[in-house]
Formats: structure tokens, sequence, C-alpha cells
């Protein structure tokens, strides 16, 4: 039976074949060989998945037209079915809501940053790591759409491919890669680990390890085994508050994980690593911008090998909140500063996109009933005021978080 989208309506059944992208360089030579064929022609499957403009197995033209065939019947040259693109900020942002085999809609963003006299030209794409996500954080959009399903390791990697052809057309290349689309990547750990080796691979995307970052907004023992493994690319941490109480409604997995522990598994990441923990503060007017958060920060983070980003909160539907005004944000910023505390003040972009995390998913999946919209804004008005209390949530963790 085929599975449902979050409308309710029939999606179709997901396509069998792996992807291409999601396969080690060993597994094609391996599946060449099987058919008599020499191991060059999985070199010359490679060159055309990561070279850059081909879009389809049939571009591969290194290959005879019959073995093009054959690969395509067995894998899929590109897991990506269909892109809706939509651009902002006079073409410098790039949101891309992609459509997979299934239905499952996931999104991109592609940021442009031109060269200024201390930086080179920078292209950054943020990516997906599941369709919707589990953790339900009540300020983000992917939130609202709960879960639907891993992504493939192709369907990650192919995020990536996708923004590299568009910049291959003006001669750009892809500079940064970030895990901090839909989903909680690290739990689709395996497929996340295996994405960032091929984006790292320099047979394969070649991107440096120190221009990728993961985030996560608390799964300790993700955090763990990334420490354990070892890797240069950036841990980033969403943090958005340093009080328990405040984060079990912000980040409702805190209830299984708190601040204390996700604060620890960090620093041994940075201990481990020597590579400096980014930590994620979006900024909600009123909620966790007060002066008692912010010295609550600089003394949760005082003399740690950290970076702190405020973000100021996207226009987020069925929310109750807005973004903090940028002059207490600023403050905010100069109390951690004075702690010794590194912190960027990031601004907003693609507003009139919908280029926040799954805001333009969540379009496409329609409008909740009104009724439901109004009993979530008051829940999370009465959650919100009993966590500035300091009182701790006793609500249930979402499933699929914390097992």
């Amino acid at each position: 039976m085929a599975p449902e989208s979050a409308t309710g309506i029939a999606r179709p059944e997901r396509d069998p074949r792996p992807g291409l992208s999601g396969l080690e360089p060993g597994d094609l030579e391996a599946w060449f060989a099987e058919r008599g064929q020499p191991t060059y022609r999985a070199r010359q499957v490679g060159d055309a998945v990561w070279g850059g403009r081909a879009a389809a197995t049939g571009e591969a033209r290194t290959l005879p037209a019959a073995l093009r065939a054959e690969v395509d019947a067995a894998f899929r040259f590109d897991t990506v079915a269909d892109t809706e693109l939509q651009t902002a900020d006079g073409g410098l942002t790039e949101k891309a809501l992609h459509r997979l085999s299934d239905g499952a809609l996931v999104e991109s963003v592609l940021m442009h940053y031109p060269a200024r006299s201390s930086q080179r030209e920078r292209h950054t794409l943020c990516i997906s790591s599941q369709a919707g996500c589990a953790v339900g954080c009540p300020f983000c959009a992917t939130g609202e759409l709960g879960f639907t399903r891993d992504l493939e390791t192709a369907e990650i990697v192919d995020q990536v491919r996708h923004a590299a052809r568009r910049l291959a057309v003006d001669g750009r290349r892809l500079t940064n890669v970030v895990f901090m689309g839909m989903g909680e990547p690290l739990l689709n750990l395996d497929r996340v680990l295996a994405a960032v080796d091929a984006l790292n691979d320099a047979r394969r995307f070649g991107l440096g390890a120190r221009h990728i970052t993961v985030s996560t907004s608390g799964v300790v023992p993700g955090m763990k085994r990334l420490t354990e493994l070892g890797p240069q690319f950036t841990l980033a941490v969403s943090l958005h508050a340093a009080r328990d109480a405040l984060r079990d409604v912000l980040v409702p997995l805190n209830r299984r994980w708190p601040i204390a522990e996700v604060v620890g598994a960090a620093r041994d990441h940075a201990k481990a690593t020597g590579r400096r923990v980014s930590y994620e503060v979006t900024m909600i007017g009123g909620v966790n911008d007060t002066e008692v958060d912010a010295r609550a920060m600089a003394d949760l983070l005082r003399g740690d090998h950290a970076h702190v980003n405020l973000i100021p909160m996207n226009p987020v539907a069925h929310t109750p909140w807005t973004a903090s005004p940028m002059d207490v944000i600023e403050r905010f910023e100069a109390t951690l500063r004075e702690a010794g505390i590194a912190t960027t003040v990031r601004r907003n972009r693609g507003q009139e996109i919908g280029a926040a995390c799954g805001q333009l998913a969540a379009q496409r999946a329609g409008e909740p009933p009104a009724a439901a919209v109004a009993r979530r804004r008051e829940r999370l008005i009465v959650e919100s005021a009993t966590a500035l209390r300091g009182e701790r949530s006793h609500e249930p963790l979402p499933a699929g978080v914390g097992e």
C-alpha cells in the first residue's frame, strides 16, 4: 500500500533503484566486474556523476549506449524527481524544493556571499537529512510538518549535486555545505556520515572536511559517536536557550538530553578534535532574549572552544512568537562577548520566499484547521510562560526521539 503524505493523499512508492551518488567507488567497480566490464567503466560513471554538469545517465557519453541503458535500469543517476526554485535577495539566495521519487518534499538553500576585502567569494548550501523532523521545535516550520522518513545517502548528496550543477553554469563552485535543513542529522547518522564521506572524498565531490558543518539539536549518543570517529568537519549545536526549563519548550528533546549533557558532549568533541563547536541560537522576542538568558548562556559557555551565532527568528506560521528586536540581540551579543565568547549576529536571508527550514514544504502541505492552529498557539503561550518561571516541562518526548 502506498504511503500517505502530510495531506492524507497517497504518495507513489519509492523507486527501489539505489542512487549512484550513494555508492562507494568500490561498489560500482564490483558491479561492472560482475558483468565482465573493466574497472575503468566505474570511473567513467563516476566522472559523469561528480563532474558537475551531467543530469542523467544518458549524458555519460563515454559509455556505450547499451551499457548506459543497463546502468540506468539498475541505478538512479539522480534521486530528485523534480525541483522548484525560488530566488530572493537580488539573486543571492536560492531556495530549492525537491520532490523525491515517493513524493516526499525536502528543501535546500543556496546562499551566495560576494567577495569582500578580507574574504573570498563563498557559495554555501544548507541541505536536509530527513523529510520532515521528529524533534518538533515550535519555532521551526519543519516541526509543523512532523516526520516523514529518513533520507537515503544519495538523496542527501543529490541536493548538493543539484546546486553544484547550477553553479557550474557560471563557472562557480560550491565552497561550503551545512547540514542545517530539514530533519535532525544525528537521528539519521549512518547515512549522514556516508554523505559526508562522499562529499569529502577527492574521488567524488572533493569538498574539504573543514568546509562541512553537521548540526544537531542535542542527540548526545550521536555526538559521542562523532567524537569517537574524530571527524574534522564542524559540529554545530542548536542550543536556543541555556536554561533547561526554557529549552524543554524550544527543543523538546532537551527533556531526554538536558543542557549539561549536550554541552558536555560538545566540550568533549572540541577537545578530541581541536575543532571549535558552533552554537546556534534563534532569538525569539520576549522568550529567550532576556538579560537573564544572556547571563545564563555566558556562564554556560565561558572558557569553551566555541562560537555562538545569534539568529533572528524567521516568521513561522502558527506560532505566537516574533523575532527579537535587533537592539535586544546586540545587547545579548555584548553580554556574551564580555564573557570572552566569540559571537556573531546572523542576518536573515530569503524571508520573502520562505527560505527558513521547512517553510516552503509546509506551504505545499496546506493549511491546518484554524482550531488546531489556535490550540497550538495557546499551548505555546502557556508553556513558554511556565518555562520563564523556571518550571520544567512534563510533556512527553515527540515520537521517534530519545529512544
